[in-house]
């Protein structure tokens, strides 16, 4: 349970500070006070608050930065459908047509599922969530409060280009194993290496000039490069990092069989490129009311900030003027 409201007492301050206490002493008329046995003044003191709209702008700022430090969120959203980018239009409405969403409100996220999580806080209870298109797959199945209905379609991988430069005297041999890859990853192999290389094929004996880099390297003859000399090995692979850039040897290069070959580029590919995220199946999630929220403050933090801002500001131009 949220104990935020504990900090309300604190608002009793600014009203502490700007009270003012003013003494009213009960006066006698002078011809009989010489008269009179002497007694203490009699004061009656009254309470009185000064520069009120301070006061007031003091209350307002101190409430506005408990409610930041709270997280406190008000929901605000109803019906929402969390679209990933690019998903196909014809296909959308159709979904939102046969799930009864037509009326619903669109958010554009690459990520469903991780903007759903940070700011749940956002949506009223009993409001209806869809994710809709190429959603990807979160590691662990989120517990959410609100039912959420995942209407997903998996789009095939992006065609990528990628520049690979062969410098050696088995170049045939090392050619047929990319020209033998088949799927949407297309490699444009050449002789020179440039700034654009991706992959560098070294298998010769000689050095390469000092000026050339690329982020990986295969290196067929591991005597032009001395620190693969201790490198240390996993899977066959032996491995340094260098100035040119990170090194991979073995002696069973050029690698001969499909199995050889397809292990060595799932290697590459699963270290030197970001994973490719699997679509998740189409499916409805059945709410836990008793799921955490996490109270970032959602949408309502940047407003808090600026009204932090402005209230700050208002408060010194009024400070400022009080001592004038």
């Amino acid at each position: 349970m949220s104990m935020w409201w504990l900090a309300l007492p604190i608002l009793l301050l600014p009203v502490w500070w700007h009270r003012q206490k003013r003494e009213r002493i009960k006066a006698l008329p002078l011809a009989t006070a010489r008269f009179l046995p002497r007694a203490e003044p009699q004061q009656l003191r009254v309470w009185r608050w000064t520069e009120r709209l301070l006061l007031l702008v003091r209350c307002l700022l101190l409430l506005a930065a408990i409610a930041l430090l709270a997280g406190v969120t008000i929901p605000w959203r109803g019906d929402t459908v969390l679209v990933v980018p690019g998903t196909d239009a014809a296909w959308l409405e159709r979904q939102l047509a046969d799930a009864r969403f037509t009326g619903a409100g669109r958010l554009a996220t690459a990520d469903p599922f991780a903007y759903l999580v940070a700011h749940e806080g956002e949506w009223k209870a009993g409001a209806r969530l869809m994710l809709a298109g190429a959603v990807p797959m979160p590691a662990v199945q989120p517990t959410l409060r609100h039912h959420v209905e995942l209407r997903t379609d998996a789009k095939p991988l992006s065609p990528s280009d990628h520049r690979v430069a062969i410098v050696s005297k088995r170049a045939a041999q090392w050619r047929a194993l990319f020209a033998a890859l088949d799927g949407p990853q297309r490699y444009a192999v050449s002789d020179t290496p440039d700034a654009r290389t991706e992959l560098v094929v070294w298998d010769v004996p000689e050095a390469p000039p000092a000026s050339l880099h690329a982020p990986l390297w295969w290196v067929g003859d591991a005597s032009a490069f001395p620190e693969l000399r201790n490198a240390p090995s996993v899977d066959g692979i032996r491995y340094a990092d260098s100035p040119r850039g990170r090194l991979w040897t073995s002696k069973d290069w050029p690698v001969a069989g499909a199995d050889a070959a397809r292990a060595l580029f799932e290697s590459w590919q699963r270290l030197h490129y970001a994973p490719v995220a699997f679509t998740a199946p189409s499916l409805a999630l059945d709410p836990t009311p008793s799921a955490p929220l996490l109270n970032d403050g959602g949408a309502w933090r940047d407003r808090i900030l600026a009204l932090i801002a402005a209230l700050f500001a208002i408060e010194r131009i009024l400070a400022h003027a009080r001592r004038r």
